[in-house]
């Protein structure tokens, strides 16, 4: 007959809890896994999967799981979890608002549609980026990479080592501000190209101010605008590459 004492039920429980918070709080925000159409229990059960898993590898301190301490590391789990991912969070957002300020200046930004991914209305052209990048990131198995990289977290970073440090949330902050720069890198080509039309449009209006451009230069525009989009589609996948490769650099900083 097996015993088990409360120190060794709770060191037990302790092995595949702490992986647990920290997978699941990472998998409620990641790209792709905490989109509003995959339901929470998918994501639970993908969790408690991964860390039952995974969890025999990671070392866990004994730590009483009713005490201050316990609550303080899972505590550190959940923001160890969530930091992973919001930064690769940052690459879809950095795509999807380029894909918008590309639309406003198109005049693309007429067509509203729900957003699958987060449920809000959102203009079309940013959801095409925001789906074509998701099965990008599919295709290039970033999901597995993901759960690798979580994987690694807990040998690299186990839990009650400490979490992150001061270095490691100011190089966040840092990251953050990729959304920026990331969506001017995808939408600059094609708001450089409009402006060069509208400029076309106004030296038509000097030259012909009889001539109405509101008739006239939105059907135009918007046809150019979709040439445009469809010219730029393999730069915005390359970019997108390339911040996705970025992040999981930063986020590999982060697990040493």
């Amino acid at each position: 007959m097996i015993t088990l004492t409360t120190t060794q039920l709770g060191a037990l429980i302790a092995q595949y809890l702490l992986p647990f918070v920290r997978i699941g709080a990472c998998l409620m925000v990641a790209p792709v896994f905490g989109a509003v159409f995959v339901p929470a229990r998918i994501r639970l059960v993908l969790a408690l999967a991964i860390a039952v898993a995974v969890a025999p590898l990671a070392p866990v301190p004994a730590v009483d799981l009713l005490s201050a301490a316990a609550v303080a590391i899972i505590a550190e789990q959940l923001l160890i979890g969530v930091t992973i991912g919001f930064a690769l969070q940052v690459v879809f957002d950095a795509v999807g608002l380029g894909g918008q300020l590309l639309a406003n200046t198109s005049g693309l930004s007429f067509a509203f549609n729900m957003d699958p991914v987060r449920g809000v209305s959102t203009p079309v052209l940013g959801q095409l980026y925001t789906l074509i990048v998701v099965l990008t990131f599919l295709a290039l198995d970033g999901h597995l990479a993901l759960i690798e990289l979580l994987a690694g977290s807990l040998r690299t970073l186990p839990p009650g080592a400490g979490g992150f440090g001061t270095s490691e949330l100011w190089t966040l902050a840092i990251w953050t501000g990729r959304v920026i720069s990331g969506s001017l890198m995808v939408a600059l080509p094609g708001m450089t190209a409009m402006l060069i039309a509208n400029l076309a449009f106004g030296v038509m209006s000097r030259a012909a101010p009889t001539l109405n451009l509101f008739a006239v230069g939105f059907p135009v525009t918007l046809a150019f605008g979709l040439v445009v989009v469809l010219l730029g589609l393999p730069a915005m996948q390359s970019g997108f590459i390339s911040l996705l490769a970025e992040a999981f650099s930063v986020l590999g900083g982060f697990a040493r």
